[in-house]
């Protein structure tokens, strides 16, 4: 594969302003967490991503965008009461997201379609912080209840609260699901003071931080305010009022706030007194974030700095608990500005995130543990496109494309001639740039593969450009008018077919809508696409049953997230986040001659109108049945859904990757049409041929959970190879990446002609007993890239065998190592300390997945006293001669977890069928468990060792089943830039393979605002001197 390395392509990436999880934590649950659990990421630039946590998967699975001058700096979620259907079972609450961002707006986000779904605003100052009700514990007959002997309705809807830049606190009501105002609380008596953060300690009463050094409580059954805390005057030297950042609450109702000190305090949760303060970063503290059982505070600052508290036991009898500062890290290099919890038996984690852009999950109960993990801030989807034809490559973010030509390699046939003499042309250049108007950002955009037509997409409307060559190798761009009907449909992704004569759009609604591009002779013409769209339905779904006091994502997880085209663009696949597959073919063979259907208004607006009279689901039926009965038909064909399309069964996961493999000569069919039509007669005035598309239909997935299949979409059924390899045969370096995949690119190629003869006619190759492809094969990889890793997988070839599970615990043990060391008479505990050192937990090596909790991987136990260690000694007292001993972790002395359930019921992973059935699938005799694992040493000798030269790396590619490097990092997308991927032409540009641009986003690369820097950081000051540069 010819690579060319860019990192010329602008993509910013935006800082985080706000996290927030959609549940609350809950210690009695005892999975790792609901299956609706999401985390929502709020960006400076209006963007809003959703993540799901996935059992430590961590799928970044929608990216709602933002626009011009939008920003997202407050999210909340709530949930819905539970309510009963006309069975009498009851039914999940809806979950809702909320967002502020320097406006008087309050808005709620429509999951389903990734647009705002209303706004609540009023006659007050910018909102600068928001919070939601705690959700009420109440039995769910009452609908009353007594407070101080008055008896009170109960209202079940979570109510929100925000503060403003001009002093109020306003109070809205979630109730009925809408969004109004319902009352201002009493506004600051002396002056205006800004609201900066805010909780609520209980169902009735608020916590306000302000920007005068108080801190207010307020009770909202009367908008009265009961009490007023003061931090006293600012630093000497500095600001006279201390800025109250951050407010939070422990489930004991004590008051944690944190301040432009750099100070936490702890407040007394019935008087309101201080009752300790810990100095504990060096600038602005601007977020607190308190463990579900509150014995854990963690605080993040201007100063980089992530530092974990806890409450310890005096050091004389008697004493009582102090908090103490236990440990600090810099696991963000720039201030971190948000941070969220949560925790269930299983699953500790803290989210964090900031100014650097990225998302970082800690670990709380295992921290010092359990390593963190750093989260890609570049999107899921890669902005990339490319046309191959051109080597035009093709880029997006906020409001503009950007189309680069990238230089041919020398040794590619369509290389660029280049005379003696002449200087050599650059190898990339800008030819284009196209600035969107309005303030929508971008979703989606693709382009045809010999460049001619450019499609773009917003949320609110839909463009098109003609692209044309000019003398100076640069692009000039034409705007293709476009109907109405297709200039207003927003879409959030587009897809055009290989051929360049259909196009797919997905809409804001989740609806697929196929678009005809007539397509000239003369490069000169411009373009069209034809008025007559094509809807297509997709199956209905029942939802997954689940628990009601999850909650409910609605229509959420049938939102669509990939979309595929075939090779012969003639089969169109589908998927959502639920998992679910929907499959189209196109029917009947092209006539030309035929006049595209022309549907005037008139027509549409009866049609709309007759549907409407109809019921819901009558209409809904008929009108399908109608589009079977009656289709449309566009040059004598027309699309229809597949007859295997309900075999195809549901994934366990979200799709990660589709793709269809290339045709080649290999898997090219015989059983090709004679292209003829259908004559008209008196009878049939539109005839249409009923022939079934034929040919390649492999279509290749990998969900979320990285499982990998393969499926024939015309026959609905899984392929041979992907029975013959399971996900269980995935390498294990590859089945151990944390960092999900986000794209892949074919190399396909007929076998040269020094090695076989092949031709269109001739049988795909045998597989011989080995698993290794017989001499003549064709080439056949695919390769898989994430943000930090490059994967190379040869599906000409069967993966090497794996054993048995009971083999490989077996294996494991064998290669522990044994202590034959006698114990010794001395500390009980640092002879504890040293066994745990000694010898590894076989317990962790065979749930190490279940006992995570949803961070990072567990240490291995000889590398947890380097770094911050288990435990920490700190002296009190001036003279030194006090020193207590506090552990990171809340297990037992030792620092092991004390939880010794054996309930794995969240390991569920797929590890497909047994080693005797794949081997009974690949027709082998059974082989012994030796053989096995020397097999599966040799395979696991195909990742990249740097030692070894480009030319013997080469070698070993040819041979090996897959390969794998984390050489490139962070990756934002890799597309094709010549033709040699999918076609047998690439045998004849020296065996090299498909030409490919990789395109990477260095964060070193990224413009960030200075940051603080400290008295003991030995980094270069730009400015010369301490503190901010």
């Amino acid at each position: 594969m010819d690579l060319h390395r860019c990192r010329f392509v602008p993509y910013p990436p935006s800082a985080i302003n706000a996290l927030a999880f959609s549940h609350p934590s809950s210690l009695t649950t005892s999975s790792k967490g609901p299956p609706t659990l999401r985390l929502a990421i709020g960006k400076a630039n209006g963007d809003l991503e959703i993540w799901n946590p996935l059992r430590g998967a961590w799928h970044q699975e929608s990216v709602f965008r933002g626009g011009k001058d939008r920003s997202i700096e407050g999210l909340t979620w709530t949930q819905d009461p539970e309510e009963e259907d006309k069975n009498g079972f009851k039914v999940a609450g809806r979950l809702r997201l909320f967002s502020i961002g320097y406006s008087t707006s309050v808005t709620e986000w429509d999951l389903a379609t990734g647009r705002p779904l209303r706004h609540a605003s009023g006659n007050y100052g910018e909102l600068w912080c928001m919070a939601a009700q705690p959700r009420l514990q109440a039995t769910p007959n009452e609908d009353t209840m007594t407070i101080n002997g008055v008896e009170i309705g109960i209202t079940r809807y979570q109510s929100l609260v925000v503060g403003c830049a001009d002093g109020p606190i306003v109070l809205l009501s979630t109730a009925d699901g809408d969004l109004q105002f319902q009352r201002t609380l009493t506004r600051p008596p002396k002056k205006k003071a800004r609201v900066l953060s805010i909780t609520w300690q209980n169902r009735h009463l608020v916590i306000a931080g302000h920007a005068d050094s108080t801190i207010r409580v307020f009770d909202t059954r009367n908008g009265q305010q009961i009490r007023s805390m003061s931090l006293g005057a600012g630093p000497q030297g500095g600001p006279k009022e201390i800025l109250v950042w951050s407010v939070k609450c422990r489930p004991d109702g004590t008051i944690v706030s944190g301040d432009s000190t750099g100070t936490v305090s702890f407040w007394d949760a019935r008087h309101y007194s201080r009752l300790q303060r810990i100095t504990s970063h060096k600038a602005d503290i601007l977020d607190l974030a308190i463990s579900a059982n509150g014995e854990t505070v963690f605080s993040g600052g201007m100063d980089r700095r992530t530092t974990l508290y806890r409450e310890t036991a005096g050091s004389k009898p008697g004493e009582k608990k102090r908090w103490a500062e236990i440990a600090h890290q810099r696991f963000h290099a720039h201030d971190v500005k948000a941070m969220a919890v949560f925790e269930t038996k299983k699953t500790s984690i803290l989210a964090s995130g900031g100014l650097d852009t990225t998302p970082i999950i800690v670990p709380v109960r295992e921290f010092g543990r359990e390593h963190h993990r750093t989260l890609s801030s570049l999107p899921q989807q890669p902005p990339v496109r490319s046309a191959p034809r051109k080597g035009l490559l093709v880029s997006w973010w906020d409001r503009e494309v950007n189309i680069w030509r990238i230089l041919r390699s020398k040794g590619s046939h369509d290389a660029a001639p280049v005379l003696e003499g002449l200087p050599h042309p650059p190898e990339k250049k800008l030819v284009a740039k196209v600035l969107l108007r309005g303030a929508e950002s971008i979703t989606s955009a693709d382009v045809l593969q010999d460049g001619s037509l450019l499609a773009v997409s917003t949320l609110s409307d839909f463009k098109m450009f003609h692209l044309r060559e000019r003398l100076d190798t640069t692009m000039s761009l034409r705007k293709i008018d476009l109907p109405d009907e297709l200039a207003k449909v927003g879409a959030k992704a587009i897809q055009v077919s290989p051929d360049g004569k259909w196009m797919s759009l997905t809409t804001n609604n989740n609806k697929i809508q196929l678009h005809r591009i007539s397509r000239l002779e003369s490069p000169k013409d411009i373009p069209c696409v034809l008025p007559q769209p094509i809807n297509l339905r997709r199956l209905p779904r029942k939802p997954a049953l689940s628990n009601y006091l999850h909650g409910s994502l609605g229509a959420y997880d049938r939102s669509i997230t990939h979309t595929a085209f075939s090779a012969n663009s003639r089969i169109l696949v589908v998927g959502d986040l639920a998992g679910h597959l929907d499959t189209w073919v196109l029917e009947g063979n092209e006539d030309l001659s035929r006049d595209p259907p022309v549907t005037s208004v008139d027509n549409r607006r009866r049609s709309s109108s007759a549907s409407s009279l109809s019921s819901s689901s009558s209409s809904s039926s008929s009108s399908a049945s109608d589009s079977e009965a009656n289709p449309t038909l566009i040059y004598a064909q027309h699309w229809r859904r597949s007859p295997t399309a309900h075999l195809i069964p549901k994934l366990p996961s979200a799709p990660l990757i589709m793709s269809f493999r290339p045709a080649n000569s290999c898997t090219l069919s015989n059983a090709f049409t004679n292209g003829t039509t259908v004559q008209p007669t008196r009878h049939t005035s539109q005839p249409h041929s009923h022939d079934l598309p034929h040919g390649e239909a492999r279509l290749f997935i990998l969900t979320a959970e990285h499982q990998v299949y393969e499926f024939d979409v015309l026959a609905g059924k899984m392929t041979d190879w992907s029975r013959r390899n399971p996900t269980s045969t995935l390498p294990p370096d590859f089945r151990a990446l944390r960092d999900r995949a986000m794209g892949c690119v074919w190399d396909i190629a007929a076998p040269s002609s020094s090695s076989s003869s092949s031709s269109a006619s001739s049988p795909p190759p045998v597989l011989s007993s080995t698993g290794s492809s017989t001499a003549g094969r064709c080439r056949e990889r695919i390769w898989l890239y994430g943000s930090a890793w490059l994967w190379m997988f040869d599906l000409s070839q069967d993966f090497p065998e794996r054993a048995d599970d009971d083999a490989s615990e077996g294996d494991e043990e064998q290669l522990a190592p044994k202590s034959n060391k006698k114990r010794k008479r001395g500390n009980g505990q640092a002879q504890s300390l040293a066994r745990i050192d000694d010898i590894p937990s076989k317990k962790i090596q065979k749930t190490r997945k279940g006992k995570e909790s949803g961070a990072g991987g567990i240490i291995p136990a000889h590398e947890v006293n380097a770094g911050i260690g288990r435990s920490m000694r700190k002296t009190v007292g001036p003279a030194g001669d006090e020193a207590r001993i506090f552990a990171l972790g809340q297990g037992g002395s030792d620092g092991t977890s004390t939880d010794e359930e054996e309930d794995d019921e969240d390991v569920d992973e797929d590890n497909g069928p047994s080693a005797a059935l794949i081997r009974l699938r690949r027709g082998k005799q059974a082989t012994t468990t030796t053989g096995l694992a020397d097999e599966t040493q040799k395979a696991e000798d195909g990742v990249e060792m740097m030692a070894k030269g480009e030319g013997e790396q080469e070698k070993e590619k040819e041979k090996r089943p897959y390969w794998g490097t984390y050489k490139y990092r962070p990756i934002l997308g890799i597309v094709p830039i010549g033709e040699g991927g999918g076609s047998s032409s690439s045998s004849s540009r020296g065996g090299g393979g498909v030409e490919v641009a990789l395109v990477e986003r260095p964060m070193f690369e990224v413009d960030l605002p200075g940051r603080y820097f400290g008295d003991q950081e030995w980094e270069e000051r730009k400015d010369g001197g301490g503190g901010m540069i």
